[in-house]
């Protein structure tokens, strides 16, 4: 009875663990397309916890520190498993996903910024078939980028500074008539800002050639807007792939959760015995070089 009793509890145990790490991994890698969509539904009900500052606070800190939620997962391992080895593990991990979360942080940006850029083409034409001067038409649309920005595609607040360092060289030559397509070539060489190298482009033939700006910035956002969908439905058609990835990264988490279920002990061998120690090493670098793999190969499909 008093084994039945243990083994139970330890299955309770391992499947609260399970359960805590599937939240977490959700909340990794929660979609920030569902809060672009809240946003475009205006007369949606205001988020409860947007009242709430220190919350705020709180949450955007927990998001943007996501690395040292390896801390506590090593630790609840640790006690599990009676063993330091987890909180190694842990302190290993927080360095290599801090490099990871960076990397997707800067991809996300990389992005944004191509985004914003269709954007400005858009508003530029607008402002052009409207009558403004070109140095006029491109100031109105820097600000009205700069006022619809995203805080993390930019620098500060309401996503000014979001070209970068250029953006005060793109403005004067923009406000005092300078040289606009050299500054706009200046601002190109940010992540993700590649697409204002064409709109320098128009802009030289414009001036040089008489050509009309407006139409040339017309097709350059119309081809960037095609390039962001053929993006999206190529990400779309990749969903599947990524799902497949996330199941073989939880399938040894699986693996001891069935374990213990079945009245086994799972950490206690894995951790102190030689055999589940070099069975831990092994599955660990095969876990490692497995997501590795797959993670290039689908990696290497949404970027060709």
């Amino acid at each position: 009875m008093t084994g039945g009793t243990g083994g139970s509890a330890d299955y309770a145990v391992h499947a609260a663990a399970l359960c805590a790490g599937a939240a977490v991994w959700l909340a990794a890698m929660r979609d920030p397309g569902v809060r672009r969509a809240r946003a475009l539904f205006v007369d949606g009900p205001a988020e409860p916890w947007r009242a709430w500052p220190p919350l705020l606070r709180a949450r955007r800190l927990v998001v943007e520190r996501r690395e040292w939620w390896c801390v506590p997962v090593a630790v609840l391992l640790a006690v599990l498993g009676a063993s330091v080895l987890p909180l190694i593990a842990g302190a290993v991990a927080v360095p290599l996903v801090r490099r990871w979360v960076r990397a997707r942080a800067r991809r996300r940006q990389r992005e944004r910024a191509g985004d914003t850029v269709a954007v400005l083409c858009g508003a530029v034409v607008g402002e052009l078939r409207a009558g403004q001067e070109p140095g006029q038409a491109l100031l109105a649309g820097l600000r009205e980028c700069a006022a619809d920005g995203d805080p993390r595609a930019g620098g500060g607040p309401g996503g000014e500074a979001w070209l970068g360092d250029a953006e005060s060289a793109v403005l004067a030559a923009a406000r005092f008539g300078g040289d606009v397509p050299a500054a706009l070539r200046q601002a190109a060489d940010g992540p993700g800002l590649g697409g204002l190298s064409g709109m320098a482009a128009c802009w030289r033939v414009a001036v040089d050639g008489g050509a009309g700006l407006a139409a040339g910035l017309d097709r350059l956002g119309t081809a960037l807007r095609a390039d962001r969908r053929r993006r999206e439905e190529l990400r779309a058609q990749l969903a599947g792939a990524w799902s497949t990835v996330v199941v073989l990264a939880l399938l040894p988490v699986a693996g001891l959760g069935l374990g213990a279920a079945l009245g086994a002990d799972p950490l206690r061998v894995l951790l102190h015995t030689p055999g589940g120690l070099f069975c831990l090493v092994v599955g660990g670098l095969l876990e490692a070089a497995g997501l590795f793999w797959a993670c290039r190969i689908v990696r290497g499909a949404e970027t060709r």
